[in-house]
């Protein structure tokens, strides 16, 4: 049996079909989970995008430092 390596950052995954419990709970995948690091009790943001719903991982915000390090801030302006 092949072994199932972790998807990369930036491939989207296989479509799969879950299932919401009586609670309103969906399980993700494991393949998916793992790929993306995802951990008993992590915190989601939740979206209603058309007619999908998107889960967007809560980052601590020391995660975000120097991620717009380089960053083009040349842009044209209106009068102010």
């Amino acid at each position: 049996m092949p072994t199932k390596r972790p998807l990369p950052v930036h491939r989207v995954s296989d479509m799969t079909t879950v299932t919401i419990s009586s609670k309103y709970q969906v399980v993700i995948p494991r393949d998916i989970r793992e790929a993306m690091g995802i951990r008993p009790g992590q915190r989601f943001q939740a979206f209603q995008y058309d007619d999908r719903i998107e889960l967007i991982p809560v980052r601590p915000i020391r995660e975000a430092r120097g991620m717009l390090k380089g960053m083009d801030t040349t842009i044209k302006r209106g009068r102010e």
